[in-house]
């Protein structure tokens, strides 16, 4: 029995194949793998009113466009004089490649695999009799959800626009601000039975070349059945598995994924998912928002001092709350300890019982907030902490400094910009906070040199984690470490990068 659960047994071999589909190119063969699929769908079409001029079209509703189909297959193969004046099917097959229909991708395909593959993508197939290819042309649907305001990075003075689960809106939004032909986009399919698109973006000339292999290396190393889920990709994309604290930097934005390109660093987005990936991430990554760089230098270092401040109050606060009134009183002041004293002159429990039991209380409150409709979730949250709080300190059960304390320690967690990072800050306040209570001060600072040594460890792509802080072999971050410089005094890149041209200004 392990820590997840009963041991496990050697897992089988992963059946690989290729093809994936070892079957003649024809029509029924293809159609067999589509067997039981309602949305499945075959025509039989004469070209030209011609019965021995005959086309099997093969395709899936809802993947296909009705007005595309009609407009870019159907009414040229039926009325197109091109093709009536052709020969023979040969002669017709290739004015239909070069032409004769109206779509903008026509391609000839020589195996199944490609056939089946341009059906689920929405392309329809035409099938000719003793013909050894296939014709497939996309028509595919452009149904998706509009571009719309960033929900989860909200900035006053930046764009209103946001990525969307389509691969090809995404990559024109970035197109869109980021016009250079420089701009590379790769594409890799990961899924063998979802076959999910995936791209990487990155800069040429800019970014790190060896940097641009290891990402796309780690994408071809992904063998699992279906990428579906945001951490399908975080976590296979990382050699790090043992810690809390996330290792890739995510954006809704599409400015601020620019913004990454254009330092050198490598960016990925895959199709379904709004959202996109900044590689590497490192500890700075998690601390600045759009609008560091749409607001004044002073400004800007003001309000990062302050997330950085609010991020050592959320880890250590709880902790030395326990610490200095289960073993430092006089470190108090002396009217805040008889009040202290006062209050927990009828609670049953220890100080740290009190804390630790707040804190967890704390965390059910924003669960619960967070899977209910957000039409209730917020009141449930607010009025579960009024409620649940205030009848805690009247039955006795805990102090008011206590919830007064875990509060302000809750409320600093969320100043962070990645939700993320302050998930795993949350699971360390717990570890700091039992550390605190039983060693007092020195269990805070054996705690507090073990989070250092534990952030100091890890690596995103050969970079330190801990950068602007850590030294990169020399290397150090210029412009932005906890302070912003003006934005005309940053001439070069970030050097840990490696970029080709360090220079982004004159």
């Amino acid at each position: 029995m392990g820590i997840f659960g009963m041991k496990k047994h050697a897992p089988p071999p992963h059946p690989r194949r290729e093809p994936r589909y070892a079957i003649p190119l024809t029509a029924d063969a293809v159609a067999g793998v589509f067997e039981r699929c309602a949305d499945f769908n075959r025509r039989t079409l004469y070209l030209n009113n011609d019965p021995a001029r005959q086309v099997e079209m093969l395709f899936i509703a809802g993947q296909v466009r009705n007005e595309r189909a009609c407009d870019y297959v159907l009414r040229p193969l039926t009325q197109n004089e091109a093709l009536r004046r052709a020969p023979d099917m040969d002669a017709a097959f290739d004015l239909m490649l070069k032409g004769g229909l109206y779509s903008l991708v026509v391609q000839s395909r020589d195996t199944a695999d490609q056939v089946i593959f341009d059906l689920v993508d929405g392309a329809a197939a035409l099938f000719f009799p003793g013909k050894e290819q296939v014709l497939t042309l996309s028509a595919g649907t452009e149904e998706k959800r509009s571009v719309s305001n960033p929900e989860n990075e909200p900035d006053v003075k930046g764009a209103r626009d946001s990525f969307v689960e389509s691969l090809r809106t995404n990559t024109s939004l970035v197109r869109r601000r980021f016009r250079a032909p420089e701009l590379k986009i790769e594409e890799q399919v990961v899924g063998r039975r979802s076959a999910t698109p995936v791209d990487v973006l990155y800069v040429e000339g800019i970014a790190d070349p060896d940097l641009a292999r290891q990402v796309k290396a780690k994408l071809e190393q992904i063998d699992i059945d279906a990428l579906l889920m945001t951490g399908s990709l975080e976590q296979y994309v990382t050699d790090e598995r043992g810690t809390a604290f996330p290792l890739t930097a995510y954006t809704e934005r599409p400015d601020r994924f620019c913004t990454g390109l254009a330092e050198g660093r490598v960016g990925v987005i895959v199709d379904g998912m709004p959202m996109g990936w900044l590689f590497p991430a490192t500890l700075d990554s998690f601390f600045r928002t759009g609008q560091d760089r749409s607001t004044s230098w002073a400004v800007a270092g003001a309000l990062s001092v302050l997330r950085y401040l609010c991020m050592l109050i959320t880890l250590f606060l709880p902790g030395l709350y326990a610490a200095a009134v289960l073993f430092y009183p006089q470190l108090i002041p002396v009217k805040l300890t008889l009040s202290i004293i006062a209050a927990k002159a009828s609670v049953p429990f220890s100080t740290l019982t009190e804390v630790l039991v707040m804190l967890l209380a704390f965390e059910v409150l924003q669960e619960a907030g967070l899977r209910l409709p957000s039409s209730i979730g917020q009141t449930v949250s607010i009025l579960g902490g009024l409620v649940v709080g205030s009848a805690a300190v009247e039955a006795k059960l805990v102090s008011p400094a206590v919830l007064v304390v875990v509060a302000i320690a809750g409320i600093a967690g969320y100043t962070a910009p990645s939700q993320d990072f302050a998930g795993a800050l949350r699971i360390w306040r717990f570890l700091i906070t039992a550390a605190g209570g039983v060693l007092g001060l020195t269990g805070l600072v054996l705690a507090g040199v073990a989070l250092a040594c534990r952030l100091a460890i890890l690596e995103t792509f050969g970079v330190a984690y801990l950068t602007p802080f850590a030294s990169n072999a020399g290397k150090q971050r210029e412009g932005h470490t906890v302070l912003r410089e003006p934005l005309p005094d940053v001439k070069t890149r970030p050097d840990y990068l490696n970029t080709q041209n360090r220079r982004n200004q004159g």
